[in-house]
């Protein structure tokens, strides 16, 4: 028991030395950063309030004014909004999406090697993403280490 007291002090005692410097550290750092970032904070809050006080009541005149003419213009705007939808799944490619592409890509097949090479994926991650592609159906292992799609 005493063994643990005395270590518990002394640990109590490096920590509040330790506090003690992080707190010295801290105050430097401040000393410094003030003096710094204090003149841009000044100059661009001038500059936000001064932006915004100006185009705020053009800006709810304008609302109001496109809002009216939304209302005849989605037809136009239907097939603007149809292109995004397209583009929006294309955006988050999983490791499987990607390394079934690459097998699409090619004719006889693709390596182990040359996957590892076009995705820039580490060995585990092409495992696994080819074990579940194959136990899906959608590629099959010609030979060992070379895959191509059914």
């Amino acid at each position: 028991m005493k063994k643990l007291k005395d270590q518990l002090k002394t640990i109590s005692k490096s920590l509040t030395s330790l506090s003690k410097q992080v707190e010295k550290i801290t105050n430097q750092v401040n000393k410094l950063q003030p003096k710094k970032a204090a003149a841009p904070k000044k100059t661009g809050a001038k500059k936000k309030v001064a932006a915004k006080k100006t185009p705020a009541p053009k800006k709810t005149g304008a609302k109001k004014k496109v809002t009216a003419k939304k209302t005849p213009a989605p037809k136009k705007t239907g097939a603007k909004k149809k292109v995004t939808t397209k583009k929006t799944p294309a955006k988050p490619q999983t490791v499987i999406d990607t390394i079934l592409n690459a097998v699409k890509k090619t004719r006889k097949g693709i390596t182990i090697a040359q996957l590892k090479e076009k995705t820039d994926l580490n060995s585990k991650q092409l495992s696994n993403a080819l074990y579940k592609l194959s136990k899906q159906g959608k590629i099959q292992a010609k030979l060992r280490g070379l895959y191509a799609k059914k």
